[in-house]
């Protein structure tokens, strides 16, 4: 089982905690966390791209010049693809591109992130994530005291509206609870820092 230090908001060590070895000490399978990344960004993608179709574009109903003795190459409307301001032939249209992935791939996914980020010593454990009001600062403060100046995800064990807000405006930080955690956030993070009444949570939910 893998043993991690824990952190105040200062920086400073505090204690030392036990991470269950089923979810955070597994060998990472890169291809599974790769599926989970790519479903995710698919998932994201709106697909309301759309092209006009010959039958969309606006004009073309005559046929521009008589089938044969013009010397030009026969033609039916003006706006067939290959002319000028002509409709799109293969274009893309609205559509959905979302898939679901299976329940077991998804927990294998996230759990290779999790120990990946222990693995790395990219995980941080702090013992209370908290903010005295609307403050960006001590947050700002935290995270250069951990450091986590670049990119940073912040996982608290309990919905906090003041850090949560307190966070929103600082560039690269994210915060999310244990129920919204997602492979691309923690992938896409230099710094993965959990809360530790988070860390059980987790335990309980991906044991």
């Amino acid at each position: 089982m893998p043993k991690v230090q824990v952190y105040d908001m200062a920086g400073k060590a505090v204690s030392e905690i036990e991470l269950s070895g089923a979810v955070f000490g597994i060998t990472p399978n890169q291809a599974v966390v790769h599926a989970c990344v790519v479903n995710y960004l698919a998932n994201q993608r709106q697909g309301t791209q759309s092209t006009l179709t010959r039958t969309e574009v606006t004009g073309g109903g005559k046929k521009p010049w008589r089938q044969k003795g013009t010397g030009h190459a026969r033609q039916g409307s003006i706006r067939a693809p290959q002319w000028r301001k002509g409709g799109i032939a293969l274009g893309p249209k609205p559509r959905d591109y979302s898939y679901s992935l299976n329940k077991k791939t998804r927990r294998l996914a996230i759990k290779s992130v999790f120990s990946d980020k222990v693995l790395t010593n990219d995980l941080i454990v702090v013992d209370q994530i908290t903010v005295d009001g609307y403050k960006t600062r001590p947050v700002v403060d935290m995270l250069k005291a951990l450091g986590a100046e670049k990119k940073a995800l912040i996982v608290m064990g309990d919905k906090n509206d003041q850090f949560i807000k307190s966070a929103s405006n600082i560039p690269g930080v994210k915060t999310a609870l244990v129920n919204t955690l997602n492979v691309y956030d923690i992938v896409n993070c230099d710094k993965f820092i959990v809360a530790k009444d988070a860390v059980a949570k987790l335990e309980e939910v991906y044991a």
